[in-house]
């Protein structure tokens, strides 16, 4: 495929959505730090968001670019979605995730144009929501790595579930079921699983494609996953030996963001500045402040809001609250509690949009985590040593909880019994459950061994991607391997 001299050169191709892209641009700067030469393959619409996480690393060093950016356009008129739709924010429904999900097969024959016109890379790493561009690449002769965005714990799970479908064995939607061939006896129940895996949807589109997921984790060259052995490492033994897949773990990839700058580049341009942000945690006492976000597809319906405010208030914690809500022109705002946001004032911050969240999470003020439980976020909660109320939505997150909550024992559920649509929810999670769950974290009983347990966690986080740690000797042996493909 090349000669011996030719720098090692890896091409990268994320899914459109936040919590794919920020994880997989990190993994192509932390590889560009071992001396691989990087391309980011995206569409149009994406390449302002791509420059601006890339801008830092492309020259820093020696001067010479070590990522690239190459576009392939996104048929989303072609396809059913709205012009100008190449991001899972720019839609709202169900519906449009699954056709969403069908235009990205629609990708193919770009991305083969792509491989045609240009050097042929070592090593092609695509997300894993990517199944068809295992066959796609195949015909050039590049091996091709799957990017996995969540947990070995979680990924493990759901390939005994479609093994075994044990959730078919019960008789409702509420009844506990064990996974089948899984360490730890973990229990979940129907209203639990992502809609993939629920009974109404088995035949259904997205338990094909999910299954076309989980084959594709099997013929590629091997998996990647934003993890580290020591966090799982039970579920790592499995997924390779019962799962039969060849893994390399080499997270938490936000740590590769060492300064407040990197920190503050990844993502969406934040809305608020980061010196206000911190200027405001340099007040707080160590561990005083409590940070809530739900991530970059969950959007609460008003009276959900509601219930969290008051909730935040019954708590009488000190706050850093991520609304995806513009600042309305009146006074009072519907979704806030009236005169909530006087009555808060020092003690509680509102941050409508983006925020960044690796920044604050690593503040020393910041002494635990109300999250939705996306796996970049539960890593990032980990890799900051914080313990966390665990409040999951969809996809895998309810899997994710059971990790955070009965193997590493360090959350606190807030009590969510089932999925719901991305775009709120009719039955809200009331303020009582909120209140309590936020005090139970910060000064419960069992507070200061939580908090413990996350730290402890924290380190070993730092540990591993740390010369001779074992996410970095991960990587190392990964990059070994593709050189002496090419030799």
């Amino acid at each position: 495929m090349g000669s011996k001299s030719r720098q090692l050169h890896v091409f990268f191709f994320p899914f459109m959505a936040p919590g794919h892209m920020i994880p997989m641009l990190d993994m192509a700067k932390l590889f560009t730090t071992r001396g691989v030469k990087a391309t980011i393959i995206t569409t149009p619409l994406n390449v302002p968001t791509v420059a601006k996480m890339i801008e830092r690393t492309k020259t820093r060093g020696n001067g010479v670019v070590k990522i690239d950016i190459q576009t392939i356009e996104f048929p989303a008129v072609e396809a059913g979605l709205p012009e100008g739709c190449e991001t899972t924010d720019s839609r709202t429904t169900h519906e449009k995730m699954t056709t969403f999900i069908i235009a990205l097969a629609m990708l193919r024959q770009p991305l083969e144009q792509l491989l045609q016109n240009h050097d042929h890379p070592h090593c092609i790493v695509v997300d894993m929501l990517f199944p068809w561009a295992i066959d796609a690449v195949a015909k050039f002769g590049i091996p091709v790595l799957v990017f996995n965005s969540t947990c070995v714990f979680s990924s493990s799970a759901l390939v005994s579930m479609r093994q075994y479908e044990p959730q078919m064995e019960v008789s409702s939607d509420s009844e506990p079921f064990v996974i089948p061939n899984f360490p730890g006896e973990i229990k979940l129940t129907r209203k639990k699983l992502p809609t993939f895996t629920e009974k109404k949807y088995v035949e259904a589109f997205f338990s094909d494609f999910m299954k076309e997921v989980g084959e594709s984790e099997v013929r590629s060259y091997g998996v990647v996953l934003n993890s580290f052995y020591e966090l799982e490492p039970a579920y790592a033994n499995h997924y390779e030996k019962v799962c039969g897949r060849k893994a390399w773990y080499i997270g938490p990839l936000s740590l590769c963001n060492k300064d407040a700058e990197d920190k503050d580049q990844r993502g969406k341009e934040s809305s608020i500045d980061k010196y206000e942000c911190l200027k405001w945690l340099n007040t707080k006492n160590i561990n005083s402040v409590v940070y809530i976000c739900f991530g970059s597809l969950s959007n609460f319906n008003n009276s959900q809001l509601m219930e969290i405010a008051m909730g935040l208030e019954a708590s009488g914690q000190q706050f850093i609250w991520v609304v995806r809500k513009d600042k309305s022109e009146k006074e009072d705002e519907d979704w806030l509690p009236k005169g909530f946001e006087k009555r808060m004032e020092g003690k509680g911050l509102i941050i409508r949009g983006w925020a960044p969240q690796v920044l604050i999470l690593d503040h020393e003020a910041v002494g635990g985590f109300v999250t939705h439980c996306g796996w970049n976020s539960t890593l990032e909660g980990v890799a900051a040593g914080l313990p966390m109320v665990t409040w999951p939505m969809f996809a895998e997150q309810f899997l994710n909880e059971k990790l955070v909550t009965e193997v590493l024992m360090i959350g606190v559920p807030v009590g969510a019994q089932q999925c719901v649509e991305m775009s709120g929810n009719d039955n809200p999670i009331k303020k009582e459950a909120i209140e309590k769950a936020v005090r139970h974290l910060m000064e419960g009983e069992d507070a200061k061994e939580m908090r413990s347990r996350a730290k402890e966690l924290g380190e070993m986080a730092r540990r591993a991607i740390e010369e001779g740690g074992s996410s970095y000797s991960d990587l190392n042996a990964l990059i070994e391997e593709l050189k002496a493909l090419d030799s």
